[in-house]
């Protein structure tokens, strides 16, 4: 699973909700926003955090290391991301000795390009 051939979760998803965290904190540094790549490397932003992303590749799912800051503090874990029938993804985000949390979230449009 380490191309990203099919893989239908390549491209950039809006995080809607959280099961530890309000719509306010997801958002509070700016939009709650997870990026995955189809080149091994993505990214997710939510809250104070700003991680980047080490993926592997299945048709509807990917599992992810990550990596980054959260508040000023260096922080780690892992996780993965599963496409659910309604076409939004299901994302487990887990803090390497720390907490768990389960996000959803829709892909994102936008009306202007990249």
């Amino acid at each position: 699973m380490s191309a990203p051939a099919g893989c239908q979760l390549v491209g950039h998803w809006r995080i809607v909700e959280a099961d530890l965290w309000d719509r306010g904190y997801l958002n509070l540094c700016g939009p709650a926003t997870i990026t995955i790549g189809d080149d091994n490397n993505g990214e997710i932003a939510f809250g104070a955090l700003q991680a980047g992303l080490d993926l592997s590749y299945g048709p509807s799912m990917v599992f992810f290391t990550w990596n980054g800051c959260d508040e000023m503090d260096e922080v780690t874990g892992d996780g993965h991301a599963e496409l659910l029938d309604d076409g939004s993804i299901e994302i487990t985000f887990a803090y390497h000795n720390g907490d768990e949390a389960i996000l959803k979230a829709a892909r994102h449009t936008s009306s202007t390009a990249c």
